[in-house]
């Protein structure tokens, strides 16, 4: 697959441009190695000094990137024997939310995620990973599953938002949202969300309402996308990245707020740079999360997951 340059990763394009230009010349006109060495040095050291001082519109750009990995790489990645359960045994099954039972770690789990799909049939399957009603009636399914036979839950989020379309709202997505978000948060299982990609207001809430939420270090959680947002504030579509630098969307920004619980390194570059150390690292911290909350009764974790969330946004 080729590499996908976001626009202010064009410096380090053309550094790698020119070392596989001079790689295909030391084929033919003799070697050309040491300057292929110093310009993957200065190629990585660009590559760290942009990635430590990424804004919040840059980590918007970051977060939403094709090639970032997307709920079926984390299962495919991190779970073992996951059996795929589908429909909400009202309407349909709906694909932009996944959902079944795996083992993680051979700990046996229930575990859902939104997926956007990586290319343009995929994408279309999945709806770009905006979810119908049926999708988050399939997660309260799954939630009523895993609280029966005492399985945790396992959340990846990473959606723009809901689906807005006429069919959604006849068929009740607010409500269906209302209904996800409930069972999140009466839960007698431990219950773990992490911010994969992009938190899209109600349609990422839906699942994340868990005992512990936690974000990957260049994701994004918002009531509203930038661009909604400067559409409301100013008319104008074209301010997102005022409305980015204006809102606190980034993990840094939300760890600080208590409203998330914890962040999960990225490798240089961002997730999609290197996905086994993404997903090594997602997994690290799904288990120390798991571990931390063995032994705590069902009254125990809805007790914490209630002051967890009555506590954001208070002063004081």
């Amino acid at each position: 697959m080729a590499t996908h340059y976001l626009e202010f990763e064009k410096p380090i394009a053309d550094l790698e441009a020119k070392i596989e230009e001079l790689g295909l010349l030391s084929a033919t006109s003799g070697s050309f190695e040491t300057e292929i060495e110093g310009l993957r040095k200065k190629a990585e050291q660009l590559r760290k000094k942009t990635y430590a001082d990424l804004d919040p519109w840059m980590k918007t750009q970051v977060a939403r990137h094709p090639q970032r990995p997307h709920f079926v790489d984390y299962v495919a990645g991190l779970f073992t024997d996951f059996v795929e359960l589908r429909g909400d045994r009202q309407f349909g099954d709906d694909q932009a939310i996944i959902g079944g039972l795996a083992r993680f770690k051979d700990r046996p789990v229930v575990v859902m995620g939104h997926e956007k799909g990586h290319d343009t049939a995929t994408r279309l399957t999945h709806n770009f990973g905006m979810a119908r009603p049926e999708g988050y009636r399939k997660a309260v399914r799954l939630m009523d599953l895993a609280e029966r036979f005492g399985l945790p839950v396992l959340s990846f989020v990473d959606t723009a938002g809901a689906y807005p379309g006429l069919g959604a709202e006849e068929r009740g997505q607010a409500e269906a949202i209302a209904r996800s978000t409930e069972r999140c948060l009466t839960l007698g299982v431990p219950s773990i969300a992490i911010v994969t990609g992009e938190g899209g207001s109600g349609g990422a809430i839906a699942i994340a309402a868990a005992g512990r939420v936690l974000m990957l270090e260049h994701s994004i959680y918002s009531v509203i996308s930038p661009e909604g947002a400067a559409g409301i504030l100013w008319r104008d579509g074209a301010r997102a990245r005022d409305a980015a630098m204006a809102m606190r969307i980034t993990a840094p920004d939300l760890l600080d707020l208590k409203i998330i619980d914890r962040i999960v390194p990225e490798p240089v570059g961002g997730a999609h740079a290197d996905r086994e150390t993404t997903l090594a690292n997602v997994g690290d911290a799904l288990s120390e999360e798991l571990q931390a909350m063995d032994g705590l009764s069902p009254a125990e974790l809805r007790a914490r997951r209630a002051e967890r969330f009555y506590a954001i946004g208070r002063l004081g």
